[in-house]
């Protein structure tokens, strides 16, 4: 009986202090702010409706990932993505008609064209729904400063290609 009542308290104690630290780790987490992040007004949000500020795929908070943002224009008007890897998933899984394709530039905030763009595939920063991060840019020598491999966007969209490549 006292045997059993020393493991209840002792299981009970690590489960409460396993609970404070991951509330602490969750607070940190909380309060650091990601590179990707933007203030809302500083975010361009194409779409409309009570869904403007979610990931059309994801429903991620599309200011939180803007600096990687995609939007095209579809048959049922046009959507926001977070990521390279929610388009990828919209054209090749949902196979969405994506017209008029455009990408935040990482450095100006403004949605270019993603054909236009350079991509940094694989830079130090956090990716947005992949490990590999894929940040676009309208100028090749702010992409070349930034860090990582430089590419066009048909080979970053095969980069992205892979998430799913290992999908049953």
């Amino acid at each position: 009986m006292k045997s059993s009542i020393v493991l209840t308290t002792l299981a009970l104690t690590l489960l409460f202090s396993g609970c404070a630290e991951d509330t602490a780790s969750v607070k940190s987490t909380v309060n650091k702010v990601r590179f990707q992040t933007v203030s809302a007004d500083k975010a361009t949000l194409l779409q409309s409706g009570k869904e403007k500020t979610s990931c059309a795929i994801c429903g991620m908070h599309l200011p939180t990932f803007y600096k990687t943002n995609h939007a095209a224009d579809t048959k049922e008007g046009t959507k926001q993505y977070c990521s390279l890897h929610c388009v990828v998933h919209d054209n090749e899984i949902n196979k969405t008609d994506l017209k008029n394709l455009r990408v935040v530039d990482t450095n100006s905030l403004k949605m270019i064209p993603a054909l236009a763009a350079y991509y940094v595939v694989g830079s130090t920063k956090a990716g947005t729904m992949s490990r590999v991060s894929k940040y676009a840019f309208a100028k090749k020598e702010e992409a070349e400063a930034f860090g990582g491999k430089v590419m066009k966007f048909y080979d970053a969209y095969d980069v992205a290609k892979k998430d799913f490549s290992n999908r049953h």
